[in-house]
């Protein structure tokens, strides 16, 4: 067990030592010193006493990332409830579903979602608030509304009186549950990874000590707080050292990032690859692919002073203030990375899973070779299931601290990922002699969307598979988009009297419904079709690694 308490020692001394500092803002909007969090959860804790909730209760909470949503995650768990953060992307049904499935029993939501939810099909919540205002929404105990109004003017002086010292939150054992994090929200494929308090101080204290922010620093928060990697590292770790935390409230688009991190000038910057490399195709590739570039860069000395420029220009755009940026969630292309090293680009590799809450290795800048994802962290052992670690590829296994405690309500997925101790990433890699961890595929299909969201093929490919002409389909991404691989039920088409020739439109009108149900992030761009059976493994599961697509 992590020696550290993580309420006491990760939100509670965070606050007492950090008062008057800037905590969380949403970024061209409201700020909120650490004093205002603490005043803002002493409040939501009225709350959850006003309606009974008991310790272990789930709450779930959906919004986008604003300084609200941190305070609600904050309170949560610092009251010894269970957080459940689920993505605003999701569906309606699928937020029904993980709302039902996970048993919570209140709902912190955005009020413009709220509009597109059902009451009817939560029966077991208790009140629903809003996550921007703390107003109630809903709520069907007339005795719990009336309790809360009552407490409301005591409630106000003991706000009007809080401070450093008189905040205390209750001991919570590392033990207990903090989170119920959900990596789908489709019925058949739900798996909610149950996350405790000890998995949680392994990752912040091991974040502490390696990455190296302190008070005062600025951090620009615009992975999806609902995942585990952007939830860690842009908002708990940070919010642990005294940082100032700035939210983007809106879609994080590069553009709206780059203007935020020029703004900011975060000390650490935790990105996905997608974004570094829609930077370095748009506006690095273009200029040293010119003919008389292409020249320079032959010239020693004259190369090192280039390199040194692009460096600065693309240091400048990410605020030219980081010491460090941190890339996760997929592999990093590896021209890209190359690329990277030439210029001496102070950026790592990190590896992780939601199951980890989510850090599995980790290196910095200047020690982590090309390719690697660092060296497996101090609260986790690693072992790859290869005869030869060093140079035959195994799956990724590790042990320790900071895995997840199960599925929830699933032992089945549970017993199938966690054996002997062991939790089976689904990843295959080797480790060198030093130690560092090199991911030679991925045997899940998980594909990372835009903006950070997770999107499992297997889904989408279940709804084209209901589709009455497809025998099966694969869901690939090809240039950053979804592309549909079809394998056309011939025998169906016969019945149905669609003509070869007939298929292509036919399969747009598929698409186009299909994607009706799709949140957009996960949209299929084209179905193409694809004239043979895939190739199977003795499983009868499709080798995806043996398919790309191309418009060629």
């Amino acid at each position: 067990m992590v020696e550290f308490n993580y309420v006491k020692e990760f939100i509670e001394q965070p606050i007492k030592k950090n008062w008057e500092l800037n905590a969380l803002s949403d970024y061209k909007g409201i700020t909120y010193t650490y004093a205002d969090v603490a005043k803002k959860i002493h409040h939501l804790h009225t709350i959850f006493r006003s309606w009974d909730l008991q310790r272990g209760d789930k709450v779930a909470l959906i919004g986008r990332n604003n300084a609200n949503w941190g305070i609600n995650y904050l309170a949560t768990i610092s009251y010894g409830a269970v957080i459940v953060p689920i993505l605003p992307d999701f569906l309606p049904t699928e937020m029904h579903n993980i709302v039902n499935h996970s048993d919570s029993v209140m709902l912190f939501i955005d009020e413009t979602i709220w509009e597109n939810l059902s009451v009817d099909q939560m029966p077991n919540l208790k009140a629903i608030f809003s996550v921007n205002r703390f107003e109630l929404l809903n709520s069907w105990d007339e005795s719990c509304r009336n309790s809360y109004l009552s407490n409301l003017s005591s409630m106000e002086d003991e706000i009007t009186a809080l401070s450093p010292d008189r905040v205390s939150y209750t001991e919570i054992s590392n033990a207990e549950l903090a989170v119920i994090s959900y990596t789908s929200g489709t019925t058949g494929f739900s798996k909610g990874v149950m996350l405790s308090h000890n998995s949680l101080a392994a990752n912040i204290d091991y974040a502490r000590n390696n990455m190296h922010l302190v008070a005062r620093d600025s951090i620009v928060s615009f992975l999806p707080l609902a995942h585990a990697f952007g939830c860690a590292f842009e908002f708990l770790f940070p919010f642990a050292m005294g940082c100032h935390i700035s939210f983007l409230t809106k879609i994080p688009s590069p553009p709206i990032i780059l203007e935020a991190f020029a703004a900011v000038r975060p000390r650490l910057v935790l990105t996905v690859p997608l974004v570094i490399e829609k930077i370095f195709k748009k506006q690095i590739q273009p200029k040293i692919e010119t003919p008389i570039m292409k020249v320079l860069l032959r010239i020693p000395l004259l190369n090192k002073l280039i390199f040194k420029k692009i460096n600065e220009k693309l240091s400048n755009a990410f605020g030219g203030n980081f010491h460090e940026i941190v890339i996760g969630g997929a592999a990093l292309n590896s021209d890209v990375e190359r690329f990277l090293r030439k210029i001496k680009f102070k950026y790592t590799v990190g590896y992780g899973m939601t199951e980890c809450g989510p850090l599995i290795s980790y290196a910095g800048w200047k020690v982590n070779p090309m390719g690697s994802c660092g060296r497996v962290i101090n609260y986790l052992e690693v072992k790859i299931d290869s005869s030869d670690p060093q140079n035959e590829a195994g799956e990724i296994l590790v042990r320790g601290e900071n895995v997840m405690m199960g599925y929830y309500k699933n032992p089945e997925a549970t017993e199938k990922t966690i054996r002997d101790g062991w939790l089976y990433t689904g990843d295959l890699g080797v480790t060198d002699k030093n130690g560092f961890i090199h991911i030679r595929g991925r045997s899940k299909s998980m594909i990372l969307g835009p903006s950070g969201q997770n999107i499992y093929p297997e889904e989408i490919e279940a709804r084209l598979n209901n589709l009455p002409i497809v025998q099966e389909s694969l869901v690939l991404l090809e240039k950053g988009r979804l592309v549909g691989l079809i394998y056309p039920d011939f025998e169906s088409m016969k019945q149905h009297g669609i003509l070869p020739q007939e298929l292509e439109p036919v399969l747009e009108d598929y698409r186009k419904e299909v994607n009706k149900h799709l949140p957009q992030y996960s949209q299929i761009a084209k179905l193409v079709v694809h004239n043979q059976e895939f190739e199977k493994t003795p499983k009868k599961s499709i080798k995806r690694f043996k398919y790309q697509y191309s418009d060629n």
